[in-house]
């Protein structure tokens, strides 16, 4: 009995002496490490395209200017080399200027374009001077606006379901038959365009930031309604939703990394989600 006392009071204490040591390490990681470690998912999806059309979305920058994790997320895009750049709002953040963030966003390039819509950090900042700061870094804007990216296939851009005032309708101005691909910033706009759009990016959540296993996240904003993160479909449209690049509030990331998701319209008749 004495050495099985022993045992215990040994095991307590080093549980004891290792928890501060694991709490630190953990602290450590998620504000100094994967708040900076950026993860590429790459996805194939199905589509009426005659060859691979290759989009990278970003969403949630929440970018002051050209830091560390902006200069990971490029070289990510530069690696890529995506056809297209999608983002899905909040570029911006509080201290954020537009000299800072078209440092930024000047540094995005693809064939097909780079297109934008807003979040609500940029309406609750520059209000109507979205348009102005995004195609003043060579951007192409949408505000409740459809436009062609390749032959057959439209990008519907809507305003933020959270600050703003989408318009679901656009998706009917795209010619019958084109493949709909709607971008918004707040995932709980998929309510309205589900059934009118093929595939439909947003951001908006961070993934929750801080993520433990079996429980549920301890911040999120308004407007996520059931979407959190990754893939989800309603009424045969489906929506990706990514983690985001930035933060918001605790700048610290926890199981949770900043996220460049890179989908590809392949032209066949295998489809394949998750692709490494």
């Amino acid at each position: 009995m004495r050495r099985g006392r022993r045992g215990w009071r040994r095991a307590l204490t080093a549980t004891a002496l290792l928890a501060p040591v694991a709490a630190v390490a953990v602290l450590v990681d998620a504000c100094h490490v994967e708040p900076f470690r950026v993860e590429v998912t790459r996805h194939d999806l199905r589509a009426p395209v005659p060859r691979p059309i290759a989009i990278a979305h970003l969403t949630d920058l929440h970018t002051t200017g050209l830091g560390p994790r902006e200069r990971e997320m490029i070289a990510t895009i530069e690696r890529e080399r995506p056809d297209a750049i999608v983002l899905t709002g909040d570029t911006n953040t509080d201290g954020s200027t537009f000299e800072g963030m078209r440092d930024v966003l000047s540094s995005l390039r693809a064939p097909l374009g780079v297109w934008a819509v807003r979040g609500n950090h940029e309406i609750w900042s520059f209000a109507d001077r979205s348009r102005e700061l995004y195609e003043s870094s060579g951007i192409r804007y949408l505000e409740n606006e459809a436009a062609e990216l390749a032959p057959g296939v439209w990008l519907v851009g809507l305003d933020d379901a959270f600050a703003g005032r989408p318009d679901p309708s656009v998706a009917g101005r795209v010619p019958e038959g084109a493949y709909r691909i709607a971008l918004f910033h707040a995932p709980v706009g998929f309510d309205a365009v589900a059934g009118r759009c093929d595939l439909a990016f947003a951001g908006h959540t961070h993934g929750g930031q801080i993520r433990i296993p079996l429980v549920h996240p301890f911040w999120l904003p308004p407007a996520c309604g059931p979407y959190l993160a990754g893939w989800y479909e309603r009424d045969g449209s489906r929506m990706y939703v990514s983690r985001g690049i930035g933060t918001t509030g605790p700048a610290i990331r926890f199981l949770c990394r900043p996220e460049v998701a890179v989908v590809r319209l392949v032209p066949s008749s295998r489809e394949v989600t998750g692709r490494k």
